[in-house]
């Protein structure tokens, strides 16, 4: 099987610059490399930044020594060089990844595999006329991916299994859990699930039920206590005397009759996004957001030393 030693990150946002971390902390050689110099130059001194943060939280031992691993490429054609995967994290524009990926598959090696980070678009719609698109694929991870591990891979009709299984076995080493999808679908796994539960919450605040600060009370010291460290179906196999099965025969008409109310394609409402906004803002000013999304990270933080923790007791 390849092994992957060097790894070109293409693209160097917020989702790019939780990629190099993801890598370098593995100890990878990683190149990162964007269109916008500005931007790039920004990089890596971020990058820092994150990686002092984890070593405070003592989820790096060294933030040095990891940092030691990245290096910037003004060039494409030199962050792609002899290079053994790249992953592309532009932005989610389909005719620029079509332009981007025409240069890859160019200047990559033939066996390199590429991942995209991609959320919305198939590997499908933006490889099809590649020379080498049998090495190209899907690699959705979930943001920021340094913290939460789970990256959705998914290949295009004519992705060859050898990529995938390449793809699968690097983020495994680099401490990620990869998720095999099967075949392309609009949103892959994550975030159908996330839109189901989302179009549910929305509908339950607009209908009175509950307002903004409950429903997510109710994920946030509910459901999402026990989605931390297990998911749905081991959920409910653990919640009937007889396993899943059993849970089925008790509680299945329930969900029948309750999923009749549930059926509905339509958009959400300006006046119900308003509603939903104006309670959010009320909850949590517009000038706070940033300090909330950096505590939001910190307790993300403390969130994957314990559950690191757990997993080194077995």
């Amino acid at each position: 099987m390849q092994k992957i030693t060097s790894v070109a990150v293409v693209g160097t946002g917020l989702i790019g610059q939780a990629w190099a971390l993801v890598f370098a902390r593995a100890g990878c050689d990683v190149r990162i490399w964007d269109g916008n110099s500005e931007a790039l130059k920004k990089a890596r001194e971020l990058i820092a930044a994150l990686a002092q943060e984890l070593q405070e939280t003592s989820l790096v031992e060294n933030a040095a020594d990891l940092m030691s691993n990245i290096r910037v490429c003004e060039q494409l054609s030199h962050a792609l060089a002899n290079v053994d995967y790249v992953q592309e994290s532009i932005p989610e524009v389909l005719s620029v990844k079509q332009l981007l990926y025409a240069q890859l598959d160019t200047l990559t090696p033939p066996d390199a595999v590429i991942g995209s980070s991609t959320s919305s678009i198939p590997a499908s719609e933006f490889t099809e006329n590649l020379v080498h698109r049998q090495r190209c694929l899907v690699a959705h991870p979930v943001n920021p991916p340094y913290l939460i591990p789970v990256v959705e891979i998914c290949g295009a009709p004519w992705t060859a299994p050898e990529a995938i299984q390449i793809c699968i076995d690097l983020m495994t080493r680099v401490k990620q859990k990869p998720v095999h999808v099967r075949r392309e679908l609009d949103g892959f796994i994550l975030n159908r699930l996330q839109g189901a539960l989302l179009r549910e919450a929305f509908r339950l605040v607009e209908q009175g039920f509950v307002d903004v600060d409950g429903l997510d009370v109710t994920i946030r010291e509910g459901l999402g206590l026990r989605w931390s460290f297990m998911g749905p179906f081991e959920t409910i196999d653990l919640n009937a005397p007889g396993g899943l099965e059993d849970y089925c025969q008790r509680y299945g008409e329930m969900y029948r009759s309750i999923a009749e109310d549930q059926v509905s394609a339509e958009p959400w409402s300006p006046e119900l996004v308003e509603q939903l906004h104006k309670a959010r803002r009320a909850l949590a000013p517009a000038e706070s957001m940033a300090d909330r999304r950096h505590w939001r990270d910190r307790r993300l933080m403390a969130l994957a030393l314990h559950k690191k923790t757990l997993e080194a007791q077995g």
